[in-house]
C-alpha cells in the first residue's frame, strides 16, 4: 500500500479488521489520520496476571465464562458498558475454565458452522452444568464482538467501533448460513455495518502488505499460491492464482476453495489425551467426565510444549483426583516429545500418495458435540483437494502432466497448528514428496512474521483496498451452487456460477417454476466446491460425491390479497451475491412485479436423532386418486357444515378405504389427511365427539411433528389455528387435547412448549406441595385417571424444556411415583421419568438431557419400585443405556446393576444389550418411547 496519506472526511476515520477466532481473537486497524498508513493491532485488554508478558496481551482468547457476583469486570480489569453481566470473555475465562470445564463455552466458531444443530438455539455449554444458562452459537460468538468493540470504544471514544469500516473474518468454507449467522452475530453486538473475508484470504493480503514493494517480483504469472490454513477448529485450504493484467502487472485471482472440515488443533488435544487416559491407571480405563475436560485442556499445553522449537525431552501429566481421593489422589504419567511426534504428526499429517481419498467412516470424537471430520488425516484431505483443482494447460506455459497440474508453486502457511515447526516441515515434506521427490524444484514458503496477527492484519489491509488502495484479490465465489429438480430425474440446474463476484446478480429467466400460492414449498439446494465450470441454467445429473445439500428452502408464499385460495403462480429464480460476502435468493412473479425473498431453513436441518431427509418417509407408499377421493368425502360427510357421519366411525371408515390398518398408513397419506381435517377445522364445533376426532385425528397424521418436508410449516399452521382453547372442556376432549400435543410435540417450537406446559407445571407443582405438607389446595391435573396420564406423559414429551425445568419436573415426579394415591397414573409417571432423564433424547439436543448423577438416582428410584409392567423396562433402559458419551453415560457400575435388574424382571435381551454395549433401538422399542407406532418411513439413528 503507498505511503501516501489518505484521508476521505466522507469516510470513516478507521479500518478495522477483526480475526473472530476463539484463541486468538485480536483487532487490527488502519488510522487514515495517520502519516504512516500502517497497519496497527489493537491491544485489547484482557484478565491477565502480572508476571504475564505484553505480548500475551495482545493474544487473547475470547471465551465465555459465568462467574460469582464475587468477580467483576471492573476487578478484573475488561471493558464494561455500565451493566453487570454474570460473564466474563476473555483469558481469564479460558484459563479458569479448567476449574470449571462445565461451565465454559469454546469453539463458538465451530458451532456457528454445525449444520447439524440449530446454531440459533441455546445450547451451549454443550456438556454444561445444571445450573449454567445456555446461549446459542450466535450469541456467544455476539459476545465475543461486543467484548471487542467496548475495549475499542474505551480506547477511541469518539470514534466507535460502530462507525468504522470493519472487517470480520471467518473460515473460508463456512455455508451460507454460517456467513448469515455470523452477520447476525455481529448486528446483536451492535456492529451493523461490517463486510466479510475468509481467512486464507485474509492471511494473503497480509502477505502482499508486508512485502509491498516486491510482491511482484517474488511471483510470476500462472504460478500458483496454496494458503494451508489449520487452526484450533478448522481445516481450509485456498488457491490462489497469479496471473497477467494487459498491462503486464500481476494480479491475483482466488480459484478454489476447500470443503467444510471441522479438523484442527482442538482434534490432536483429543487424540493426545486419548493416548494418555489409555496410560493411566484407572478402574475401567475411563476418566470421568470432568477429569477428561481438565486432560483435554492440558494436553493442548502439552502438545505445543513438545513440537516446539526447543522441547524438552518428555513432560509429565498430572489430573486431579475425584471424589473422596481429590486430595492426594491425582493421577499422572510421562510422555515424550518422540510418542508425541509418533502420535500427531503420522497420525494427523501422514506420508499419503497424492491419489489417495479421505476415508468416510465415522469420526471417533462424537462425544464433544461437533461433527468432526471423519478421517483425521489432514494430507489426505489436502490432496483430494489438489486433486479436485488441476491446473489447465492454458494456465501453463506448456501442457502439465497429470501430478504436475495439482502442483502449486508456493505454500503459506496459516493458523495456530503452524507455529510448530514440526507441523510445518511435514506438510512441506508431503507436498515435496508428490511433486519432486529429488528436490530439484523445491516448493517456495511465502512467511507471514505473526502467524496469529495475519489474518486479522489482512482484513484491515482488504478495507483499505475496497476504498481503492493496495492491491485486490480477484475473489470469485469459487464454488457452484444448484437447486434440486424432481427427485425422478436425480438432476439439479445450476443456480449460481462458481465465477460469480460479488455484487452480481444471476437470473435464471429461461426456467420457470410453477408454484402454489399459500401452499408449502421446498427448493433444496447443493453446493460443489469441484465443479467449477457448470453455467447458471444448465441442468446436471446430480453427483453425490461432488454436491453437498445445504440447508433447504422451505417456505409458503403468501399473496398481498388474504382472502385470495391457493392459486398458480408462474416464477423465476434469482441470485445475488452481496458485497458483504452472503448469498441471496429470490423469486419473482413472470406477470406482475411481485417478489419474494428466499431464505435458507435452518431448523429443517436439527433434527440430531432422525436420519437426514432424503425422502424416504415420501417414499414409504403412495395411494391412487380414487382413495384419496373417498378420504376427502368422508372427513367432509363428517366435519362439513352439512355433514351427517358420526364421527366415532370415521377412523375404522378411513381404514376401510385405505384397505389398511391405521398404523400402516404411509407418511405422505398421513400428511395428506392432516390437510383435509385443517381444510374442516370448524367442523370440530359441532359437538364434542366431533372435537374429539378431529384433535386424535389431526394429532395422528402430524406425529411426530417432523421428518417429511415443509412438517415445521404444518406444525406452525396447526398451533396458530388452535390457540389454546377447546370448544369442548370434556374430560374426552381435554384428553384428546394433550395427546395432539404429546403427538407433535417434536415439531413444537421450544417457546411453544414452555408456553403449553406451564398451567401443568403450576398444577403439579400444587400437588405436590399439598401431598408433601398438607398445606394448600393442591393441584388438580385431571378429573380422571386417564386424562391426568395424558397430561404427564405429555409433560414428559418436552424435550425442548430448558434444564431446570426438566429437573424439577423430574424430581417431582419421581417423589410423587411410590404415593398410593398416584398408582392409578404409575405408568404414566413411570413412561415420564424414562423420557425426561433418557441418555438418548428422541428428538431434542443431545446436550439437552439430565446430569448423570440425577440418571442414576432416577433410575434407583424406579427400580426400586419394582413396578410389575413393561414400561418400567423401557425406563430403566433410557435410564441407563450405554451412549458411547462419558458425558451421557451413568456409571458402570449403574448400567450393569440396571441390566441384571432387566434380566430377572424378564425383559428383552436386547434391553440389556443397549444397556451394556449400547446400540440402535427396534422399531417396536423406538415406538413405546415415542408412545405409539411411528409412521412407516421413520428411522432412528443408531444412536
Amino acid at each position: 500500500m503507498s505511503s501516501d496519506k489518505i484521508i476521505d472526511e466522507d469516510l470513516p476515520r478507521f479500518v478495522v479488521g477483526i480475526d473472530l477466532g476463539t484463541t486468538n481473537s485480536v483487532v487490527s486497524y488502519v488510522d487514515t489520520a495517520d502519516d504512516d498508513q500502517r497497519v496497527r493491532t489493537f491491544l485489547v485488554r484482557q484478565a491477565v496476571t502480572a508476571n504475564e508478558t505484553e505480548q500475551l496481551e495482545t493474544l487473547p482468547s475470547f471465551h465465555y465464562q459465568p462467574v460469582s457476583n464475587e468477580i467483576s469486570l471492573e476487578r478484573l480489569g475488561l471493558p464494561t458498558d455500565g451493566s453487570d453481566p454474570e460473564y466474563v470473555v476473555g483469558r481469564f475465562a479460558r484459563d479458569h475454565g479448567m476449574t470449571v470445564p462445565g461451565r465454559v463455552v469454546s469453539s463458538a466458531k465451530s458451532w456457528l458452522c454445525h449444520a447439524g444443530v440449530d446454531r440459533s438455539a441455546d445450547i451451549l455449554p454443550w456438556h454444561g452444568a445444571e445450573d449454567v444458562e445456555r446461549i446459542s452459537p450466535v450469541e456467544a460468538s455476539a459476545r465475543y464482538l461486543k467484548h471487542m468493540r467496548l475495549a475499542w470504544d474505551a480506547e477511541f471514544p469518539d470514534d466507535p467501533l460502530c462507525d468504522q469500516d470493519l472487517v470480520i473474518t471467518l473460515p473460508a468454507s463456512f455455508d451460507e448460513v454460517a456467513r448469515e449467522l455470523t452477520v447476525a452475530a455481529a448486528r446483536v453486538a451492535g456492529l451493523p455495518r461490517i463486510v466479510l473475508i475468509e481467512e486464507p484470504q485474509a492471511a494473503f493480503y497480509a502477505w502482499i502488505q508486508s512485502h509491498a514493494g516486491e510482491w511482484d517480483s517474488l511471483v510470476e504469472p500462472g504460478q500458483r499460491i496454496l494458503v494451508c490454513d489449520v487452526g484450533g477448529g478448522t481445516s481450509d485450504f485456498t488457491l490462489i492464482q497469479a496471473a497477467q493484467r494487459n498491462e503486464g502487472e500481476v494480479e491475483f485471482q482466488r480459484i478454489a476453495v476447500g470443503n467444510h472440515l471441522i479438523l484442527g488443533g482442538d482434534n490432536l488435544d483429543i487424540a493426545l489425551a486419548h493416548e494418555i487416559e489409555r496410560r493411566l491407571d484407572r478402574p475401567g480405563g475411563r476418566l470421568e467426565s470432568h477429569q477428561w475436560d481438565v486432560l483435554v485442556r492440558v494436553c493442548r499445553n502439552v502438545k505445543e510444549s513438545l513440537l516446539a522449537i526447543d522441547a524438552p525431552e518428555s513432560m509429565t501429566v498430572v489430573i486431579p483426583g475425584s471424589g473422596s481421593k481429590l486430595i492426594g489422589g491425582s493421577l499422572q504419567t510421562e510422555i515424550s516429545r518422540e510418542e508425541v511426534e509418533s502420535l500427531l504428526v503420522e497420525g494427523f499429517l501422514p506420508q499419503v500418495d497424492l491419489d489417495e481419498k479421505p476415508t468416510s467412516r465415522e469420526s471417533g470424537f462424537q462425544e464433544f458435540g461437533l461433527p468432526y471430520a471423519a478421517d483425521a488425516a489432514i494430507t489426505r484431505y489436502l490432496a483430494s483437494f489438489l486433486t479436485a483443482h488441476r491446473r489447465t494447460s492454458a494456465a501453463c506455459k506448456k501442457a502439465p502432466s497429470e501430478k504436475d497440474s495439482a502442483r502449486p508453486d508456493f505454500v503459506l502457511f496459516n493458523g495456530g497448528l503452524f507455529n510448530s515447526p514440526v507441523l510445518r516441515t511435514r506438510v512441506l515434506e508431503v507436498l515435496q514428496s508428490w511433486f519432486d521427490r529429488r528436490g530439484k524444484r523445491k516448493l517456495k514458503v511465502l512467511e507471514n512474521e505473526r502467524l496469529d496477527l495475519a489474518v486479522s492484519q489482512g482484513a484491515a489491509y482488504y478495507g483499505m483496498v475496497r476504498r481503492g488502495h493496495g492491491v485486490r484479490i480477484a475473489a470469485n465465489l469459487a464454488r457452484t451452487y444448484y437447486i434440486g429438480l424432481e427427485a425422478e430425474t436425480a438432476s439439479a440446474v445450476c443456480l449460481v456460477p462458481a465465477d460469480a463476484q460479488p455484487g452480481e446478480e444471476i437470473d435464471l429467466a429461461d426456467r420457470q417454476f410453477e408454484l402454489l400460492i399459500s401452499e408449502p414449498i421446498e427448493f433444496p439446494l447443493f453446493v460443489s466446491s469441484t465443479r467449477l465450470n457448470d453455467r447458471p441454467g444448465e441442468i446436471v445429473e446430480f453427483d453425490r460425491d461432488q454436491m453437498t445439500p445445504l440447508p433447504p428452502i422451505r417456505t409458503v408464499l403468501k399473496s398481498r390479497n388474504s382472502t385470495e385460495g391457493p392459486a398458480r403462480e408462474t416464477v423465476t429464480l434469482h441470485a445475488g451475491l452481496t458485497e458483504i460476502g452472503t448469498l441471496e435468493l429470490w423469486c419473482a412473479a413472470v406477470a406482475g412485479r411481485r417478489t419474494w425473498k428466499l431464505q435458507f431453513d435452518v431448523r429443517s436441518t436439527t433434527q440430531t436423532n432422525l436420519d437426514a431427509h432424503q425422502g424416504t418417509a415420501e417414499q414409504a407408499g403412495f395411494v391412487e386418486q380414487t382413495t384419496w377421493d373417498k378420504c376427502q368425502e368422508l372427513i367432509n360427510e363428517t366435519f362439513g357444515a352439512r355433514g351427517k357421519l358420526p364421527p366415532e366411525r370415521l377412523a375404522k371408515q378411513l381404514s376401510q378405504a385405505i384397505g389398511q390398518s391405521r398404523k400402516d398408513w404411509p407418511p405422505s397419506l398421513l400428511r395428506g389427511l392432516w390437510e383435509m381435517l385443517m381444510e374442516q377445522i370448524n367442523g370440530r364445533r359441532k359437538s364434542a365427539n366431533h372435537e374429539a376426532r378431529w384433535l386424535n385425528l389431526v394429532g395422528f397424521a402430524l406425529r411426530p411433528g417432523f421428518g417429511l418436508a415443509v412438517d415445521d410449516w404444518r406444525v406452525s399452521e396447526t398451533w396458530k389455528a388452535l390457540p389454546g382453547k377447546l370448544q369442548f372442556a370434556t374430560p374426552t376432549c381435554r384428553s384428546e387435547w394433550w395427546i395432539l400435543w404429546r403427538r407433535i410435540a417434536g415439531g413444537l417450537q421450544g417457546g411453544w412448549q414452555r408456553q403449553l406446559a406451564q398451567p401443568l407445571l403450576t398444577s403439579l407443582r400444587g400437588l405436590h406441595k399439598q401431598m408433601n405438607t398438607g398445606k394448600g389446595r393442591g393441584g388438580q391435573l385431571g378429573s380422571s385417571s386417564h386424562e391426568t396420564s395424558e397430561m404427564l406423559r405429555f409433560l414428559g414429551s418436552l424435550e425442548l424444556l430448558d434444564l431446570t425445568t426438566k429437573v424439577e419436573l423430574g424430581e417431582i415426579l419421581v417423589d410423587l411415583l411410590p404415593r398410593r394415591k398416584m398408582e392409578p397414573v404409575r405408568s404414566a409417571l413411570v413412561w415420564a421419568i424414562g423420557r425426561i432423564g433418557s441418555r438418548v433424547p428422541f428428538y431434542g439436543p443431545i446436550n439437552g438431557i439430565v446430569s448423570q448423577s440425577r440418571a442414576e438416582q432416577w433410575l434407583s428410584a424406579v427400580m426400586d419400585l419394582d413396578f410389575e409392567e413393561p414400561v418400567s423396562h423401557l425406563a430403566v433402559m433410557q435410564l441407563s443405556r450405554n451412549t458411547g458419551d462419558r458425558y451421557a453415560n451413568v456409571s458402570e457400575a449403574c448400567r450393569q446393576s440396571a441390566a441384571d435388574w432387566l434380566e430377572s424382571h424378564r425383559a428383552s435381551g436386547h434391553l440389556g444389550e443397549l444397556v451394556l454395549r449400547g446400540g440402535r433401538l427396534a422399531s417396536e422399542e423406538a415406538g413405546q418411547i415415542f408412545g405409539e407406532s411411528l409412521p412407516k418411513g421413520l428411522r432412528l439413528q443408531p444412536f
